[in-house]
């Protein structure tokens, strides 16, 4: 057997065994349990936590989205500015004198983080310290952690909480539909959730027993005795990627968990060309690989093998390299169909994957240039 061929029948080998053994990672019907009838007695008091940062230009299509929320219980929001310097404060305060009869709001500021932390977990430490302390009605029984750029469906903290309680679970997640609008945003933003899926498959993430987890940082409802038990967010403050780490600690300390792509969920922040794309992935993709140039070294490879190798061959003339490049193109299909996307984007995958390889290894040259997991104006190391 020639090179050409072996190599072909690596990716083919590969490509199946994704296929079939990771967790069927390209499925997209992993979607919010149902919560059927109301809560045993009554729904329960929710606080939902806002860590914002320099958000004024997306909190109109978001935050009246979270005080316009029917939930039947208690509830109310807390929305902590994390250091902002374009009036995010101000601007979240007139948008609630806007939703009348909507959630109340509270906005506070908790000063720069202590050293160690990540602002965002500051942030949502505070935030959580408030929940508990501030004078505002019962102890919430759950807390919603939400990004300041995500907008929710009129039903969405009703839903979240009913799946928590009927499934008895300690944390739900759902991966938000992120804004996909310009070219480099459907290039780029369904094979994000895709690759996401195959590293962290969530079938395996919501069997009690296994080993896999993870959360999405968008959307996470959380019970606060199984917050309270893992001891967050003090025990994962330094996290780079916070939300993976945050499923991990709750699944490690015996919680249920639960992620899954959302309907009413989605990101209003635009990504008006490829170097705020760019950015949003090599922040923290070295850090995924735990800053390990062997690693990182492995990583490659293992992406030219598996995305790269299918098309070259094939066009080299290898008819097991274009069956690889096939099954490729069909496992990407129903991310595209989720994302109402052309499915012509599906033989495309390999360029995008070139990109991704090229993110990952500027985000390594960035981390040993003291700029690692820089984001709105802080690094960490």
């Amino acid at each position: 057997m020639t090179v050409l061929m072996w190599i072909s029948v690596l990716a083919l080998a590969a490509w199946l065994w994704l296929l079939l053994g990771q967790g069927f990672f390209w499925r997209t019907d992993v979607r919010l349990p149902s919560g059927g009838a109301p809560p045993e007695g009554g729904w329960p008091p929710v606080t939902v936590v806002v860590p914002a940062r320099d958000e004024a230009e997306v909190l109109p299509d978001s935050l009246p989205t979270l005080l316009a929320q029917d939930y039947p219980g208690p509830a109310r929001v807390l929305l902590v500015d994390d250091g902002s310097t374009d009036g995010t404060a101000e601007v979240a305060r007139k948008l609630a004198d806007e939703v009348p009869g909507g959630l109340p709001l509270s906005v506070h500021s908790p000063g720069a983080p202590q050293p160690g932390w990540t602002g965002k977990l500051w942030a949502v430490r505070h935030g959580m310290r408030l929940a508990r302390t501030e004078p505002a009605g019962p102890d919430p029984e759950y807390l919603l952690l939400t990004d300041a750029d995500i907008a929710h469906a009129p039903d969405s903290l009703r839903r979240l909480v009913g799946a928590a309680r009927s499934a008895r679970l300690d944390l739900v997640s759902q991966m938000a539909r992120l804004r996909v609008v310009t070219g480099w945003e459907r290039l780029i933003v369904p094979a994000f959730v895709y690759f996401f899926a195959q590293l962290y498959p969530f079938r395996w993430i919501n069997r009690p027993a296994g080993r896999t987890a993870a959360a999405a940082g968008g959307c996470v409802l959380l019970r606060a005795q199984a917050a309270a038990r893992a001891g967050l967010p003090d025990s994962i403050r330094g996290a780079v990627i916070d939300d993976v780490t945050l499923g991990r600690t709750v699944k490690r300390s015996g919680g249920r968990i639960w992620l899954g792509l959302a309907d009413g969920v989605a990101s209003v922040r635009p990504y008006s060309g490829l170097r705020p794309l760019w950015r949003m992935v090599s922040r923290s993709a070295y850090a995924q690989l735990r800053n390990n140039p062997l690693v990182l070294l492995g990583t490659v490879a293992g992406l030219a093998l598996v995305y790269l190798a299918p098309p070259v061959t094939a066009a080299l003339g290898s008819p097991v390299g274009g069956a690889a490049w096939a099954v490729m193109t069909l496992t990407y299909v129903p991310m595209l169909r989720y994302y109402r996307q052309p499915l012509w984007l599906a033989p495309l995958l390999p360029v995008t994957a070139a990109l991704y390889l090229a993110m990952t290894v500027d985000s390594a040259v960035q981390h040993y240039r003291g700029r690692g997991a820089a984001w709105k104006g802080r690094t960490y190391s």
